[in-house]
C-alpha cells in the first residue's frame, strides 16, 4: 500500500489539502528516453514540476523511466539524474527535500524494447493500481527517441500497453515530423493505424536544436544501439519563447476592441517573424544536412506563429477545434512559395564541418542553406498585400527571436522629434512585439507602442516593466512601449508537460496542421534543391551580407558582393563543374576548378586583345609576378594560336631587382613561358629597366622615371588595355605591400617598393597607375589563398592595410578569377 502511504504522509506533513482525501483517480507517466539528453537535461525536471502543482490536486502518480539500456545501468543513469532535481525558490529546503523523496520513491526504471516488455509493464501498473485500490485515470507516454522508433514503439502501447477502457491514453511526440510532405504523411498515416489524434501530441515550439546527428548519422546510429540516448537537444533552450508565443491568441482575443479596426492590409505595413542564431551546427551537420534551416525552423515554429497572427479569431479561443479549423482556413489563403520569394545562405565553415564529421572528401561542397528570409503572402481580405517576413539562421550577429507587427503611419509631425510627447505622439512608430526572448531585453515580453493602446494582458501573468530607462528596442526607447513580462516565468517543458495533462490540445500540432504545413513548404524545398546559398563570415562579421529587401512580391539579397556556392556537377557531364559568374567586391566573379579557370582567363584575355586591336591596333598587357600566371602563360602559348601577338605589348607590373636572366626574375618567367613560344615582337617586350649602369635598382639611375616614361610615350594616357594581378597571403597586389607609403597614391606611376619579407627590392606600378587601366583581371588560386579571399570579400577600401581593396578601375572595370580551392578553402 506504498502509494496510500505516501499520500497520508503527504496529507500529515501539510502538502495535501483537506479536499485531496478523495483521490480522482491514478495517472502512470512513462518516459521512453529517460536516461538521454533532453529527459536529462529537461523533462524529468518537467515532470517533478507537474508532481509538485498536482499532488495536492487529488490525482496519484507514477512514474516510469524506459529505456532500453539493461536494468543496472538504466536505473543509474537515471537516477544519476533525479538526485539533481530542484524546487522553485518558493519552496523552502525541507519541503522540497520531503517532496523529492516522494517523487523518487514513486519513480522506477524499466528496460522497454519488446512487445513483452510493455505488456509487463502494463500488467504491473494493473497489479499496483488493484493493490492499492485505485482508479485509473489515464496514461501518458512521452518518446524522446528518434522519428523512425515512433512506429515500432507506437505498436507496442497499442497492442499491450493501453490504459482501461474509459481511462485516456496521451502519447507525446518530438520533432522533427518528417522531412517533406510524402514522409510526413507516411508516417502520419502509421501513427492513425494506432492511435487516435485526440490522443497524439506533437511537441512544436522554439526548442533548442538537436547537437547529434540526424537520421542516418553516425552520432545517431549510435545513440540507438546504446539505447534512446540521444543527444538531440541543445543545451540552449529556445522554449523560453513560450509565455509569448503562446500567448499572441489570447492577447488578441482580450485586446478585440483594439486590434479588430487595425489587424488588417489598412492599417500594417508588414509583419517580421525572425529567429536569430548564434550558435553554428558543429557536431550535428547529419542532421542539418538532411534538414537544413527551412526544415528545421520555418515549416513549423515561424509557421505556427505566421498562423497565430494571421488566422481569423475564432469566437471561443479556448476551443481546440475551433482554433485548429480557422488555422486550416488560414493554411488554405497562402500565396504558392516561389524561389524569388526567398533567399537562402550558410555560413563559411559549414563545409568544414561536413567535411570533419560525415568524412566527406575535399571536393564535396554542400549547398545546405543556414540561413533563409522568407517572403509570404496571403490571399485574403484581411491580409492582400501585407508582406510576412520569416527570417532564421545560425552563426548571425545576435541570438533573439520576435514576431513583430509594423502598423503603417500617416501622421506628420511639425515638432522637432526632441518634443514629442512619449505618451500620445502620433509621429512615433507604431509597432506590437511577441518578443521571445535573449537580445537586449534577454527575457519574453509582449511589447505594445503608447501611441496605439494600452493592452489587457491575458491571464492576469504579466507584469508591467519600467525599470529599464535606458534600453531601446528596434530603434525606440523602451519608454516608448508598454512593456510586459511573465510574472512567474516557468521552464518551458513544465509548461508544456502541464499541458498535456490537462489535455489542452491547441498547443500542440494535429496532424492535419502538420500536412497542411508540408503541403506549403515542399514545392519550395524541391525548387531550391540545386540552388547555391550565399556565403557569409558569421557574427558581427557579416554586417550587411544577408540584408535583404522586396521588390514587389520578390525578395534579393542588397549586397551583390557575396560570394556564391559552386554549382554541383552537370548531370549531362558528371566529370565537369560549371563556370559560375557572380559578384565579388560588387564586380564580376568567375570561378572554377584551377584548370578550366584559367582556361576561361586565356579565352577572356584573347578576346581584350582581339577587341583592342580592333579598335587601336594594338594590346597593351601588363602582367603580373609571381606563379599563378604561369598556367596562364602556358594555355596562351599552347593553345591559342589566333592570339594577335604581332600587336601586342607586353609589360610588366613588377619586378625583382634581380637581372633578368636570374630564375626569381619575373622577366624571366614570362620569357620562359610565353615569349619564346610565341611570335612577338621583340620591340613590343618591355621589361622593367631593374639592371642599369651595371647595378640593380639605383635610385640615381632613375629605372622607375624611365619606365615611366616609356609607358607615357606608348600607352595613350597611361591606361593599359588589360592589367593582370595577382594577390599575396598578406593583401599585397603587384610589389605594393601593406603599411607601406610608397605607391599608393599620387605620383610616381612607377616606384621602388621594398617587401617586408626580403631578399629582395622591387619596381612596381603604383596604384594610380594600375586604376587608369581599362580592364584589370586579378588571379587568384590554391588552398593557402582562402583566407585571404575570405577577408577581401568584406573589406572596404582599405589599400593601407590591404592594397588590393585599393585597385578600383576609374574609367574600367575588373573581373576577378578565384579558383575553387582559393574560394572555399
Amino acid at each position: 500500500m506504498f502509494l496510500m502511504a505516501t499520500l497520508g504522509t503527504l496529507f500529515f506533513l501539510g502538502v495535501l489539502p483537506s479536499a485531496a482525501r478523495e483521490h480522482q483517480g491514478h495517472i502512470s507517466v512513462v518516459l521512453l528516453g529517460a536516461t538521454g539528453d533532453l529527459a536529462k537535461k529537461y523533462l524529468w525536471q518537467g515532470f517533478f514540476q507537474l508532481y509538485l502543482d498536482e499532488v495536492s490536486n487529488g490525482h496519484t502518480f507514477t512514474f516510469y523511466g524506459g529505456a532500453q539500456a539493461e536494468l543496472e545501468r538504466g536505473q543509474k543513469l537515471m537516477f544519476d539524474r533525479l538526485k539533481r532535481l530542484t524546487c522553485p525558490s518558493d519552496v523552502s529546503p525541507d519541503r522540497c527535500a520531503m517532496l523529492k523523496d516522494q517523487f523518487l520513491r514513486l519513480t522506477q526504471y524499466r528496460q522497454l524494447k519488446t512487445a513483452e516488455d510493455y505488456a509487463t509493464l502494463s500488467q504491473d501498473i494493473a497489479t499496483m493500481l488493484s493493490q492499492e485500490d485505485l482508479e485509473e485515470a489515464g496514461r501518458i507516454f512521452y518518446l524522446s527517441v528518434p522519428p523512425f522508433a515512433y512506429a515500432e514503439i507506437a505498436r507496442h502501447i497499442n497492442s499491450s500497453c493501453r490504459p482501461r477502457p474509459g481511462a485516456w491514453l496521451r502519447v507525446v511526440l518530438e520533432k522533427p515530423f518528417g522531412h517533406n510532405l510524402k514522409s510526413a504523411q507516411q508516417l502520419a498515416d502509421e501513427l492513425k493505424t494506432v492511435f487516435r489524434e485526440e490522443e497524439m501530441y506533437r511537441v512544436d515550439h522554439y526548442l533548442g536544436k538537436q547537437v547529434g546527428g540526424g537520421p542516418g548519422s553516425t552520432q545517431w546510429r549510435a545513440s540507438v544501439s546504446s539505447g534512446y540516448n540521444l543527444d538531440r537537444i541543445t543545451a540552449d533552450l529556445r522554449a523560453k519563447c513560450l509565455p509569448a508565443v503562446t500567448h499572441i491568441l489570447p492577447f488578441r482575443d482580450q485586446n478585440r476592441q483594439y486590434l479588430d479596426p487595425i489587424w488588417n492590409r489598412h492599417h500594417i505595413e508588414r509583419v517580421e517573424i525572425v529567429l536569430k542564431e548564434t550558435v553554428d551546427v558543429k557536431n550535428r551537420t547529419g542532421f542539418y544536412e538532411e534538414y537544413g534551416v527551412i526544415r528545421d525552423i520555418h515549416q513549423n515554429h515561424l509557421t505556427e506563429a505566421l498562423m497565430f497572427l494571421t488566422m481569423e479569431l475564432p469566437a471561443n479561443v479556448s476551443s481546440s477545434q475551433d482554433v485548429l479549423q480557422s488555422k486550416l482556413r488560414t493554411f488554405r489563403s497562402l500565396q504558392d512559395l516561389e524561389k524569388s520569394k526567398v533567399v537562402i545562405g550558410q555560413y563559411e565553415e559549414y563545409n568544414n564541418h561536413v567535411r570533419e564529421e560525415l568524412q566527406k572528401g575535399p571536393d564535396y561542397f554542400s549547398r545546405t542553406p543556414t540561413f533563409a528570409g522568407v517572403l509570404i503572402h496571403l490571399d485574403s481580405l484581411r491580409w492582400e498585400g501585407v508582406p510576412f517576413i520569416l527570417t532564421s539562421g545560425k552563426v548571425l550577429d545576435e541570438r533573439v527571436g520576435y514576431a513583430r507587427v509594423l502598423f503603417k503611419n500617416q501622421a506628420f509631425c511639425t515638432q522637432n522629434e526632441t518634443a514629442w510627447d512619449s505618451e500620445s505622439s502620433q509621429c512615433k512608430r507604431k509597432q506590437i512585439v511577441f518578443y521571445i526572448g535573449h537580445g537586449e531585453l534577454n527575457s519574453p515580453a509582449v511589447l505594445v507602442s503608447r501611441n496605439l493602446f494600452k493592452p489587457v494582458m491575458p491571464g492576469g501573468s504579466w507584469k508591467e516593466v519600467s525599470d529599464r530607462p535606458w534600453l531601446r528596442l528596434f530603434g525606440q526607447p523602451i519608454s516608448d512601449y508598454y512593456t510586459y513580462v511573465p510574472v512567474k516565468e516557468r521552464e518551458p517543458y513544465a509548461i508544456l508537460i502541464s499541458r498535456i495533462y490537462h489535455g489542452k490540445k491547441d498547443s500542440f500540432i494535429t496532424t492535419e496542421n502538420l500536412l497542411a504545413s508540408w503541403e506549403f513548404w515542399s514545392p519550395l524545398l524541391d525548387s531550391l534543391a540545386g540552388e547555391a546559398p550565399r556565403l557569409y563570415p558569421g557574427g558581427s562579421q557579416n554586417k550587411h551580407l544577408l540584408d535583404f529587401e522586396m521588390a514587389g512580391r520578390e525578395v534579393s539579397f542588397v549586397a551583390k558582393e557575396a560570394l556564391e556556392v559552386m554549382h554541383a556537377k552537370d548531370e549531362q557531364a558528371p566529370g565537369q563543374y560549371k563556370t559560375l559568374q557572380s559578384r565579388f567586391r560588387q564586380n564580376q566573379l568567375v570561378t572554377d576548378w584551377a584548370e578550366g579557370l584559367i582556361g576561361r582567363l586565356a579565352s577572356d584575355v584573347e578576346a581584350a586583345a582581339a577587341g583592342a586591336v580592333e579598335k587601336s591596333g594594338q594590346f597593351h598587357l601588363a602582367l603580373s609576378g609571381g606563379s599563378s600566371p604561369l598556367a596562364l602563360f602556358r594555355q596562351l602559348a599552347a593553345h591559342h594560336y589566333g592570339f594577335p601577338w604581332k600587336h601586342t605589348h607586353l609589360w610588366l607590373v613588377d619586378e625583382r631587382c634581380v637581372p633578368l636572366t636570374d630564375p626569381e626574375s619575373n622577366f624571366r618567367n614570362l620569357h620562359d613561358h610565353l615569349i619564346q613560344q610565341v611570335r612577338v615582337p621583340y620591340y613590343n617586350i618591355h621589361p622593367m629597366p631593374v639592371h642599369l649602369n651595371r647595378r640593380l635598382c639605383v635610385e640615381d639611375d632613375k629605372g622607375p622615371e624611365l619606365y615611366a616614361n616609356e609607358i607615357a610615350a606608348l600607352v595613350a594616357n597611361g591606361s593599359f588595355d588589360l592589367v593582370l594581378l595577382g594577390v599575396g597571403m598578406d593583401g599585397h597586389t603587384a610589389s605594393l605591400f601593406p603599411n607601406s607609403l610608397v605607391g599608393l597614391e599620387g605620383s610616381p606611376d612607377v616606384v621602388f617598393a621594398e617587401s617586408p619579407a626580403k631578399p629582395h627590392q622591387r619596381m612596381t606600378f603604383s596604384l594610380p597607375l594600375i586604376n587608369k587601366a581599362k580592364q584589370v583581371s586579378v588571379l587568384v588560386m590554391g588552398k593557402r589563398k582562402h583566407d585571404i579571399v575570405t577577408l577581401v570579400s568584406r573589406v572596404g577600401h582599405q589599400p593601407q592595410k590591404w592594397p588590393i581593396s585599393g585597385v578600383n578601375p576609374s574609367s574600367g572595370h575588373i573581373a576577378w578569377y578565384v579558383d575553387y580551392e582559393a574560394l572555399f578553402g
